[in-house]
């Protein structure tokens, strides 16, 4: 039986597993985006993603441990110095993984996994969406009650100079 068993061992030793991992994790800090099969992403981002929240706390410590993990002061560095201050305010989800279909060799499923800020074209895509509203019909954007009034104004002097071209029709009758 396999109760609490949820590793996937992508059919390598433990070691192999937990290198592989460390050096696609370094890739991954040092590039912002690698190309991979799908089961080795979704390993990755379990692997990944507390180190990267690890390194929101600058202090010796959390470097030990991650570089524990990552065993590449560079990767360590660029992690704690770039890629920290650019996911400061996010509370987690930092990776995107985006299927890109089979391999033609063996069929696997491919993806690539990316951290999310990283993707300038993905950020511009949201920042238009941003822009737009729903309310936009309305022009200014202004309620009901703001616009009613001026209306109400512009209606105004017209009565009046249809109620005096009455009374001035009224007067040339009399």
């Amino acid at each position: 039986m396999r109760h609490n068993n949820k590793i996937n061992h992508l059919g390598r030793t433990h070691s192999h597993r937990e290198a592989m991992l460390s050096n696609m994790a370094v890739s991954l800090i040092q590039h912002k985006r690698i190309f991979t099969t799908l089961a080795k992403a979704k390993e990755l981002r379990k692997y990944v993603e507390p180190l990267i929240t690890k390194s929101k706390e600058d202090t010796t410590h959390s470097r030990r441990v991650v570089f524990s993990n990552l065993r590449d002061k560079y990767a360590v560095t660029e992690l704690f110095k770039e890629v920290s201050q650019k996911i400061g305010n996010r509370p987690g989800g930092y990776t995107r993984i985006i299927k890109t279909g089979n391999r033609l060799g063996d069929n696997a499923e491919t993806c690539f996994i990316e951290l999310v800020d990283y993707n300038e074209l993905m950020l511009k895509e949201k920042d238009s969406k941003a822009k737009k509203t729903r309310r936009s019909r309305r022009g200014s954007g202004k309620s009901i009650e703001t616009t009613a009034p001026k209306a109400q104004k512009a209606i105004e002097p017209a009565e009046e100079v249809a109620a005096e071209a009455l009374v001035t029709e009224e007067s040339k009758e009399n």
